[in-house]
């Protein structure tokens, strides 16, 4: 039976288009994106971090770092310039974020947890993910659903979601948050709300497990379809490449 991870990875691939440029990053968004590689965007362009574009990895990385990442890449690129010459300008149609915190706004934080000058918690921090949040012309977001990562308020900004005033269908921003949960999005005002559930959830446990009412956007609110014999059997085959046969 698929696990709540295994739903949060296909939920996430499903949502990457062929021909799309994506930033990918670690963990879930690093499998997602060479599951959807797999499936349905076959010309899907994994950029990483580390400079690597148009990688096609012959296994699932461990890392921006893996080496299989550069083996029958296009280009392999300074990290400045991946930055400043490709994220910038927005050629990056689609960004892989996760965070120990996000708002209403889709602000994510990724820094503390806690005050700043006395944390509770010191987490890793930006990394390129700031960049990413205002760089790419969209951003997808993963994470696991419960009251403490869903706060009124998150600790600190360290991602940007959409400022005040800002409408989301003019700019850049947050577009789908992928949750334990469902799937999220984000009305012209820049505000998330609940798009569809994942089975066996409802509206209400979504409402106990975050510091704000979030709203449905739709009504009613449709079940995410189940995973496929498909997806499942690739989702395993890709996690049989990594040493010792790892979850991923």
């Amino acid at each position: 039976m698929p696990s709540a991870r295994d739903w949060m990875i296909v939920a996430a691939a499903r949502l990457l288009e062929n021909r799309q440029r994506v930033l990918v990053g670690v963990g879930i968004p690093n499998i997602a994106a060479n599951l959807a590689k797999r499936l349905q965007a076959p010309d899907l362009v994994l950029v990483y971090e580390s400079g690597v574009i148009d990688a096609r990895p012959a296994r699932l990385p461990l890392s921006i770092g893996d080496g299989t990442l550069v083996d029958a890449a296009l280009a392999v690129i300074p990290m400045s310039e991946l930055f400043s010459h490709y994220l910038a300008t927005g050629w990056i149609d689609v960004g892989f974020l996760g965070a120990a915190q996000i708002d209403a706004s889709g602000n994510l934080n990724s820094t503390v947890i806690g005050d700043y000058q006395h944390p509770r918690v010191r987490l890793a921090g930006s990394g390129g993910a700031a960049e990413i949040a205002t760089g790419a012309k969209k951003t997808i977001i993963v994470m696991e659903h419960s009251r403490d990562r869903f706060p009124a308020k998150v600790d600190f900004i360290t991602s940007l979601g959409h400022p005040p005033g800002r409408r989301r269908a003019d700019e850049r921003g947050p577009w789908r948050v992928v949750t334990s949960l469902g799937l999220f999005g984000f009305d012209d005002a820049g505000q998330m709300g609940l798009l569809a559930l994942m089975p066996g959830h409802s509206h209400e446990e979504v409402l106990d497990l975050s510091g704000w009412p979030i709203p449905a956007l739709v009504d009613p609110v449709p079940f995410l379809p189940a995973p496929s014999d498909q997806e499942l059997r690739i989702l395993q085959e890709l996690r049989a490449t990594l040493p010792g046969g790892g979850q991923g």
